[in-house]
Formats: C-alpha cells, sequence, structure tokens
C-alpha cells in the first residue's frame, strides 16, 4: 500500500499546476496578477495565459550563453554568415524582389537588410522557435538577472492576447521572448508591427508581407537611412591609439582618413563613401583582429539586437546578399581563447579587485567592463583595446 501510496503522489504532482509544484512561483504569481490587472490584463485572459504553466530551466542555462555574446565572433560569423545562408538569402531576395521592392519604398529601408535580418532570426522562416512565450517570459521575470525585461515582455505578451492579436498558442518563438520570422519581442510588435496587407492582422507568424514591413518599419523609426552604408572594414596605421575604439567617439570620415586609416588593401576610404559621414571604430576581437568603421546605418541594427556581432553579422550577409562582397579581409586571432560566463565574472572581478570598476560583476562584458578594462591596459602598458580575452584575464590574474 505505501508503494501504490508513493505512485499515486508522483502522478500527483506531475499533474498537479506548475503553481501548486512552486510555492514560490505561486506567490510571485499572484503579486504579478495585480500588475498585470493594473495593465488591463482581464482575469480570463490572465488565467488561461498561465494554465499549467511551469519555469523552465533551459531558458536560465540560454540567457547565461548567448551565441553573440559567448562565443568568439569569428565563430558566431562562420555560422551567421555561412554559405548556405548566403544562397538562401540570394534566393529568397530574388524570389521576394517584388514584394521587398514595395517595402523600401515604404520605408527607406535596403531589402537586403531585410532580409539579412530575416536570415539571422530564423534562416528564411525555417526556424521560429518552439519556447512557448508566456512560459518563456515568466521564467525571467520570476528571477535572475533579467527580471525587469521578463515582467515588461510579459504584460506585452498578455496585451498581444488580450487585443486579439494572436491567440494564445500562437505565442511561440525564442528562449527569450522573440517571435515571428523576424523575432520581435512583444513590446516592440506592439509598437512597430505593421498590417501590410490591412487584412486586420499584424502576422508576423504566416504573412511575408507583414513581416518585411514591421521589420522595415522598425529599422526605419530606429533611425536607418536607405543607401547608405552600415560601415566599411579598415587598416589602422601603425602606432595606432586603440583606445579610439571607443563607443563614444565618433568623427567625420575624412578625419579618421587623416589619421592613416585605409581599406583593408590600401585604398582610400573616401573612395565610396560621404567624406562628412560620423563613424565610429570598432575592433570586435581586439587589437590583433579587424577594425571596422560604423556609421548609423550600423546603430539602427544595433537597436533591433544590442549585440556588435549580431549587427557585424547583418551587415556583411546584406553584401553577400546583394552580390558584393561581405569578406573580410583581415584574419580573425582565431588561436585566441573566448571567456565562458565565469571566466567573464572573474575578469570584472579581478578589475575591481584592482581599482579599476568594471560595474557590476554580471558576466557581461558591456561598456563599463570595456572602459575598465582598457585603463588597466594602458596602466600596463599593453594595447588598450578593452578586448576580453583569456590572456588578458591571466595577465589580470597574475
Amino acid at each position: 500500500m505505501r508503494v501504490l501510496f508513493a505512485i499515486f503522489a508522483l502522478w500527483a504532482a506531475s499533474m498537479a499546476p506548475a503553481s501548486a509544484q512552486n510555492p514560490d512561483f505561486t506567490t510571485w504569481l499572484e503579486g504579478f496578477r495585480a500588475e498585470a490587472t493594473a495593465a488591463g490584463i482581464s482575469a480570463q485572459v490572465f488565467d488561461a495565459a498561465f494554465e499549467g504553466v511551469t519555469i523552465n530551466q533551459r531558458v536560465y542555462e540560454l540567457n547565461d550563453n548567448q551565441p553573440e555574446f559567448s562565443r568568439a565572433i569569428w565563430s558566431y560569423l562562420d555560422s551567421a554568415v555561412s554559405e548556405a545562408r548566403i544562397t538562401g538569402g540570394r534566393a529568397k531576395i530574388a524570389e521576394q524582389s517584388s514584394l521587398l521592392s514595395v517595402i523600401e519604398q515604404a520605408y527607406g529601408v535596403d531589402a537586403e537588410i531585410i532580409v539579412a535580418i530575416w536570415g539571422l532570426e530564423s534562416s528564411y522562416g525555417a526556424i521560429l522557435g518552439n519556447y512557448d512565450t508566456i512560459q518563456a517570459l515568466a521564467t525571467l521575470a520570476f528571477e535572475g538577472r533579467r527580471t525587469r525585461f521578463g515582467r515588461t515582455q510579459l504584460i506585452g505578451a498578455l496585451k498581444i492576447i488580450e487585443n486579439g492579436y494572436a491567440d494564445r498558442n500562437e505565442l511561440k518563438g525564442s528562449w527569450a521572448g522573440a517571435m515571428g520570422h523576424t523575432q520581435f519581442i512583444p513590446t516592440t510588435y506592439l509598437s512597430y508591427a505593421i498590417d501590410h496587407d490591412a487584412d486586420g492582422k499584424r502576422d508576423i507568424w504566416n504573412n511575408l508581407g507583414d513581416v518585411f514591413a514591421s521589420t522595415a518599419n522598425y529599422l526605419s523609426v530606429s533611425g536607418y537611412r536607405q543607401n547608405e552604408a552600415w560601415g566599411a572594414e579598415a587598416r589602422l596605421p601603425d602606432g595606432f591609439d586603440y583606445a579610439l575604439a571607443d563607443a563614444s567617439i565618433r568623427k567625420p570620415l575624412v578625419e579618421w582618413a587623416a589619421m592613416g586609416l585605409t581599406q583593408p588593401h590600401g585604398a582610400s576610404l573616401l573612395e565610396r563613401n560621404d567624406p562628412n559621414m560620423r563613424s565610429r571604430l570598432i575592433l570586435p576581437a581586439g587589437a590583433r583582429g579587424p577594425a571596422f568603421l560604423v556609421f548609423d546605418n550600423f546603430s539602427a541594427i544595433l537597436k533591433y539586437n544590442r549585440s556588435t556581432a549580431y549587427a557585424l553579422a547583418v551587415g556583411l550577409l546584406s553584401e553577400e546578399v546583394a552580390g558584393r562582397s561581405g569578406r573580410v579581409a583581415t584574419l580573425w586571432p582565431r588561436d585566441d581563447k573566448p571567456l565562458g560566463f565565469d571566466q567573464r565574472k572573474a575578469l570584472q572581478q579581478a578589475l575591481l579587485d584592482r581599482g579599476y570598476n568594471p560595474g557590476p560583476v554580471d558576466g557581461i562584458i558591456g561598456a563599463g567592463t570595456r572602459r575598465a578594462l582598457r585603463a588597466w591596459q594602458k596602466a600596463a602598458g599593453l594595447p588598450a583595446d578593452g578586448y576580453a580575452s583569456l590572456a588578458v584575464l591571466t595577465a589580470l590574474q597574475s
């Protein structure tokens, strides 16, 4: 009888609602209910949305190891701008040329940029993601370093259901709550999604007109300008001050050229670009890797995804899709070792221990960490490129 009772108890636990299995989540959910009600979410929508929802531990694992931030940039770009993705993008831009031409004229965003984002976000619609959006966002909202993001996006997802824009079972996508062919998070959907064919729905899951128009609208509002470059690879002169590769430093292209920066094979940077175009210098792999001057369109792409690796992939893939060369001429330092999540935290802690404030010790190499790292490198007589590598961590800890 004891064995039978134990089996029954396990079965009952597996069949119980998520909140019954996790008292902490139950408490949190009741508090979140009040927040959702204040935002205009009805009890009926709330209860139906959270029926059977559990927290998903896999979401936490992926949140700590996003490929744009955790992989070496050359490895990320090898995958993001692969031959298969280039070939697929060229086929799609030809296949959808009429529709994309209409979108270009309406929103002032180049077709190859829209297609590049489409390719990176869902492999041209082949991989939309199968994570339950409500569960993924509830997981992020419940605990961890992105609770504010999770709560905001979860309210947004509930508003999508409340307003009848999509059914509960349509809300599927990435582990971070991004949805559709070009992976809009809920608040982006609510603000920028477009009903291109005026059928009463903003369908980013099935309607390519809505997908392309929504993507172009978001980029346009973010400052993208048609027929302007996103950036250009640059070659740096000997003795260059790597501290100039800072997000806060923007100069007209003509000033960079006057400092000795050229195209990779020595040609002038001014040959194909407006000399007055303001740009900033980025070193995605530090002083040993390629350098790029990036313009306002690069910043617009960054608003889509705050990852330099992602924006660079969009730019390079767009060149290939349009039939131009998107190959990086300078070799990547492939012998370098990227830092894992714990190692990135260790680097931040080492900077803090040495009196350089990197901001939160959270494993995210952001502007504060790069600023602190650059200051330490300069004091140590090293190239002040702000690049976090295993060699830099070893030197910091020695």
